[in-house]
């Protein structure tokens, strides 16, 4: 059964606008003047109990909109929204109850205090029995490394430790299902693997499900099966990551370090299109010239200290995707 139903959900803003300078504003003060946006036009997509999804789009593209939706926060224009049975915005009591939400720019904690009161406050806030919020504390404070930072106020943390912080603190009532918007924002590569490790052991320990919004595509290519992909307000793609990748080429990589860095590197069936002191990166399409044929090709030919094939990067298969979508 689907933990998450969205149909035909629409969402847009009223945005008022003057024109610049003084008397721009004295007008504005007798009459606005407005432009509407769709956020967010006939979004329809499910999720199963237990997915870690990548919901990625554009800056501006709806991702937070749809997020905010799901969460109970804003309430859409028309449309049709169940998450675990209940419409978030008629139920926000019931809902928030079963769900966890990070947002990467804002905190949940409390500024002024330490962590571990801003735990308990939300221990109360949730009703969660003493024993219950006990085990899900220690549980996330040891796997999370947080020890040394509970006594700390959260102004004085730094964002990849708030962001641990962040992340226990959505989980401390143990929600079914875990929404997270731009989670690894800002965050230092070591922070980044740590979060994504997290998740990755919450996903398949516990069976929580994510929808995860990020513009780190390694994020997705680490965690996400599946990526829903959004621009302008609506889904154009919805599917596994190998799916995304063959729509838009079938391009590989083949990286080669050779021995003798001044050598070029020519062979059929390949291009290369980067070279650096002894590294040599060719493209070429396996379905035209077989990876193993190649490689023999290569090793033939040249000296080689090591090699190995590569898809290219994530993020210039999206990239691609929107240039594709816009001609």
């Amino acid at each position: 059964m689907s933990q998450i139903v969205v149909e035909g959900l629409t969402k847009t803003y009223q945005i008022a606008e003057r024109e610049p300078g003084p008397w721009g504003a004295v007008r504005g003060l007798f009459r606005r003047r407005y432009r509407r946006v769709v956020a967010v036009r006939d979004v329809s997509f499910s999720v199963e109990s237990g997915e870690l999804i990548g919901y990625v789009g554009p800056n501006g593209a709806g991702k937070s909109t749809t997020i905010k939706i799901l969460a109970g926060i804003l309430v859409p224009d028309s449309g049709r929204c169940r998450v675990l049975g209940r419409v978030p915005w008629r139920e926000r009591v019931a809902h928030t109850a079963r769900i966890g939400v990070v947002f990467g720019q804002r905190t949940q904690l409390w500024w002024d205090l330490p962590v571990i009161e801003s735990f308990e406050l939300l221990r109360d806030i949730y009703r969660v029995p003493e024993t219950v919020y006990r085990k899900h504390r220690d549980e996330l404070v040891d796997r999370l490394e947080l020890s040394p930072l509970l006594d700390t106020p959260v102004r004085q943390l730094s964002l990849g430790q708030r962001m641990r912080c962040d992340l226990a603190a959505a989980l401390l009532h143990g929600p079914a299902v875990l929404f997270l918007d731009e989670p690894t924002i800002g965050l230092d590569a070591a922070s980044k693997l740590a979060v994504r490790d997290f998740l990755w052991e919450i996903n398949r320990e516990r069976n929580v499900t994510i929808l995860l919004t990020t513009h780190d595509m390694d994020d997705i290519e680490a965690l996400c099966s599946r990526v829903i992909v959004i621009a302008d307000g609506e889904v154009f793609y919805d599917g596994s990551l190998e799916g995304l990748r063959a729509r838009v080429t079938n391009e590989r990589r083949l990286i080669v370090d050779l021995e003798d860095p001044g050598l070029p590197l020519r062979v059929e069936g390949a291009v290369e299109i980067q070279r650096e002191g002894h590294r040599r990166v060719l493209s070429f399409d396996p379905t035209k010239t077989p990876t193993p044929l190649l490689i023999a090709d290569v090793t033939a030919k040249y000296p080689v200290r090591d090699l190995f094939v590569e898809n290219p990067p994530i993020e210039e298969i999206v990239a691609q995707l929107y240039r594709d979508r816009e001609r």
